[in-house]
């Protein structure tokens, strides 16, 4: 295997990846910085596209200026492209070498807005393979690909043979459908940098984005392709950069308002987050107090369930028993490659002794005001004496009492803000009520 160089901007990084001796020299430096923000592993495969003006570094330095931390590497010859990359020993070595968390890809910047038949034979299947020994070898890692640019008058060299390439327009319309196909295909990210360019160009014709060529990017134009990747990789609102190169202050603050505009208000549009752990679950009651949960989450490999009464679990489909009747929050979080979502929802266990679920009018409580800041008032209405309890967002106890009265008061003054659930039991029937704990 070829050996990695890597190139830091802040001494950050997951340093329980790493299998060389040298990251143990930095290990406190890193780790020191890697608590300012998020770190990622990056590999870029491309071409003179990456390389002019070096735009991993660019996006190295762009999430340093917001406390992230960006490791990268790269391979991007002259005018290579998909194809060539799937033969190359070097790209080949470096994506086996594995550990990465995102793996660009590139291809040169012509070829995939060429007639469909050279595209279908000549781009997509080595975007494909490429994107399956990504996930060989890392297996959270993502594919992102670099969706460049229309030329700027065209792409004269091939304008007679396929006419739609003869404008800007028209050549970046073929590229951002191919690579837009790439990444839905390989279940992919897209970094969409010809639609912060063409945003740019729409809103902004007096900012330069290419080279002297019509072709390569500016500096502005590597400026605009950088904080477009680092919204997409980083999921963050680009404006909150402060690095600027060597740019002027408005020249810079437009650019990352068109990757606002562009990427982050509409993430979902380039893939990001559609791939991330998606919970759901169903339940049957087998016994008055026992139900079973039916895990049907999707792209998950861990999961933690909280069942509304301080119990919890981490079997990815538990069975649980509860100690009383009553209305339940069962909350799943379900976890793969450090990204986590929750679905909750709620389960009413029913006494067949008295056809009642919560007794009384105890599901009439009333808790208010909600948010609250220092105290609660809850109201029992018809109900003579309480116990009640209030558990915090993963079910455990905070603090308890007894209520006995029309009104009772419950000072929450210590507890920190956050989303709480009381419980209210009565006769060994029990109910829930969220609230929220503001400044």
């Amino acid at each position: 295997m070829q050996p990695f160089h890597f190139y830091f901007t802040l001494l950050g990084s997951k340093l329980q990846k790493m299998r060389y001796p040298l990251f143990s020299l930095l290990l406190f430096a890193v780790l020191h910085a890697a608590a300012q923000g998020q770190s990622y592993r990056i590999l870029f495969l491309g071409n003179s596209y990456t390389t002019v003006n070096n735009l991993p570094q660019m996006v190295a330095n762009v999430a340093a200026s917001t406390g992230d931390t960006l490791l990268y590497d790269s391979n991007a010859p002259g005018g290579h492209r998909l194809k060539d990359h799937a033969g190359n020993t070097t790209s080949l070595n470096k994506i086996i070498a594995g550990n990465w968390d995102y793996v660009v890809l590139q291809d040169q910047s012509q070829f995939p807005s060429f007639p469909d038949s050279q595209v279908q034979a000549d781009v997509y299947p080595y975007a494909s393979f490429l994107d399956s020994l990504v996930n060989a070898y890392s297996t959270c890692a993502e594919t992102v690909f670099y969706n460049t640019w229309g030329r700027k008058n065209g792409d004269a060299d091939n304008c007679n043979s396929w006419p739609v390439v003869c404008t800007y327009q028209g050549m970046d319309s073929m590229l951002a459908l191919r690579y837009g196909v790439m990444a839905a295909d390989n279940n992919a990210l897209l970094s969409p940098v010809n639609e912060v360019w063409k945003y740019l160009r729409n809103n902004y014709p007096g900012l330069e984005l290419y080279d002297a060529d019509g072709s390569h990017p500016s500096l502005a134009g590597t400026y605009a392709a950088a904080c477009c990747f680092y919204t997409v990789l980083f999921r963050k609102d680009p404006t909150g950069i402060s690095y600027i190169s060597s740019l002027s202050a408005t020249d810079a603050g437009n650019i990352r308002a068109a990757a606002k505009a562009v990427v982050f208000d509409s993430l979902a549009k380039w893939h990001v987050g559609e791939y991330d752990p998606k919970p759901a679950f169903a339940y049957t009651i087998t016994t008055t107090k026992e139900i079973t949960l039916i895990n049907n989450s999707n792209a998950a490999t861990s999961y933690l369930w909280q069942f509304g009464d301080g119990d919890t679990s981490t079997l990815p489909a538990p069975m649980h028993t509860y100690t009383d009747y009553g209305t339940y929050e069962i909350t799943l979080t379900a976890t793969r490659c450090g990204r986590q979502n929750t679905a909750s929802q709620s389960i009413t266990l029913t006494n067949p002794a008295t056809g009642m679920n919560e007794g009384y009018d105890l599901h009439k409580f009333r808790l208010f005001p909600n948010p609250a800041s220092t105290t609660l008032f809850l109201e029992l209405n018809t109900i003579q004496k309480a116990d009640y309890a209030i558990l915090n967002s993963h079910g455990a106890l905070i603090k308890k009492g007894i209520a006995n009265a029309a009104r009772n008061t419950i000072d929450i003054s210590e507890l920190t803000v956050g989303n709480y659930l009381l419980r209210v039991s009565a006769d060994g029937i029990v109910t829930h009520k969220a609230f929220t704990r503001q400044k």
